[in-house]
């Protein structure tokens, strides 16, 4: 099993080098691991070499002591790269994935050829709700939240045409334990990079959902037009989009990656 022992948490991840391609890191949705990305895989293959990990706190990475923060996750995965002795790579992000991807663009602009943000924002949710979900996993459990959060990341015509697809999510969001799930929500919660995003440099992409009730379309607009130049593309899809819209989501987003390479 792959993983880097670092000070504070041992971080699983999947790296797949192929030739000479250039190097897409792909970073998943708060209580996810890194097989959300399935069906990008193949495609995706075809162009780069693929780096996938489990944030601290989740999947097969282990669970240090919260409090952990953005910057925390950032830096671990410069400690991934420096471990892989990558210089600089793509870079794509969905939703928790998303708010590394932008800390990476900030403060680590060197590291990164192009940038994808997808369903994310540069401050995520209220305080209160935030603190309520971690209240009811703390009393409840995980199986508490997951119908709550299934609703909320695909819309109700894809659940009810992709029973098998949702039970798998679904399967996913319990294997968390509460301690790292909770964690990471903390870090979502506390995080606020508004004042900051506009100091990427990086060729960005901004990636929405129509139908996404927790990063709306606006959260993404606002990234759009604070980051310089970035580009945006709305999917008819809910927060999971790399899921629900697929084939669009995989489509966009080489399209934009492969203008780099050009």
């Amino acid at each position: 099993m792959p993983v880097l022992d670092l000070a504070d948490v041992t971080l699983y991840y999947q790296f797949d080098p192929a030739d000479s391609r250039p190097v897409l890191v792909l970073s998943n949705s708060l209580g996810t691991n890194l097989s959300m990305w399935s069906p990008q895989v193949n495609a995706f293959s075809q162009h780069f070499s693929l780096l996938r990990y489990d944030a601290r706190g989740q999947g097969r990475s282990s669970i240090p002591p919260a409090p952990y923060t953005v910057s925390m996750m950032g830096n671990d995965v410069l400690a991934l790269l420096d471990a892989c002795g990558l210089d600089r790579v793509y870079f794509c992000g969905l939703s928790m994935g998303g708010m590394v991807g932008q800390w990476l663009g900030i403060h680590a602009p060197q590291r990164l050829h192009r940038l994808v943000l997808s369903n994310t924002a540069s401050k995520i949710g209220i305080t209160a709700n935030w603190n309520q979900r971690i209240e009811n996993v703390q009393q409840n459990g995980m199986e508490s939240i997951i119908p709550t959060l299934l609703k909320a990341w695909f819309t109700e015509a894809f659940r009810n045409q992709h029973p098998a697809e949702m039970e798998r999510i679904h399967q996913m969001l319990a294997a968390n334990v509460p301690a790292g799930y909770i964690a990471d929500c903390t870090a979502v919660r506390d995080m606020d990079q508004r004042s900051e995003i506009a100091t990427i440099t990086a060729p960005t992409l901004v990636i929405s959902g129509t139908h996404d009730i927790s990063t709306p379309p606006s959260e993404a607009e606002f990234l759009a037009a604070h980051i310089p130049g970035a580009q945006l593309v709305e999917l008819d899809a809910a927060h999971i989009s790399n899921i629900e819209a697929s084939a669009a989501f995989t489509e966009t987003v080489l399209r934009f990656l492969l203008e780099g390479e050009q």
